[in-house]
């Protein structure tokens, strides 16, 4: 068994990202992990270090894509010890360049040292908790 955080920076109060990352950890635990799921714009002083996989999802600021929200940066260099840490991204198909926003905080989980197995946009629950359960942790 490992520890696995998820981490999500939502925009707005749609509660779809939410959604999308609680059956994410559903699949995960189906695997027999143990899950965590932090708000990245609420839990702040969360430290990532005790984790043995992150994966953190984000939505689009705009329509047009490809920004993502300001505060995943910071909460990423505030989190403690993730350098070399395997990790998952992925991002809401939302906006016209989801893949854009996907990119943007692949190379800002990147920055800070994170080993990036893998991404997706992500669609429906369904989705997500199919991910959930293929999702290389071990």
């Amino acid at each position: 068994m490992m520890r696995v955080g998820i981490v999500y920076f939502s925009n707005s109060n749609n509660k779809k990202l939410l959604n999308i990352v609680n059956s994410l950890s559903e699949g995960i635990e189906l695997q027999g992990h143990q899950v965590d799921i932090i708000n990245g714009n609420l839990d702040v002083n969360s430290k990532l270090t005790v984790y043995n996989y992150i994966a953190i999802g984000i939505e689009g600021i705009n329509l047009l894509g490809g920004k993502i929200p300001p505060k995943t940066k910071t909460f990423l260099s505030n989190s403690g010890i993730v350098r070399a840490k395997r990790s998952y991204a992925f991002s809401l198909k939302t906006g016209l360049r989801p893949m854009k926003t996907l990119s943007n905080l692949m190379t800002s989980m990147e920055h800070e040292g994170l080993y990036l197995k893998k991404s997706d946009i992500i669609s429906t629950k369904t989705e997500a908790l199919n991910i959930g359960k293929r999702l290389h942790i071990s």
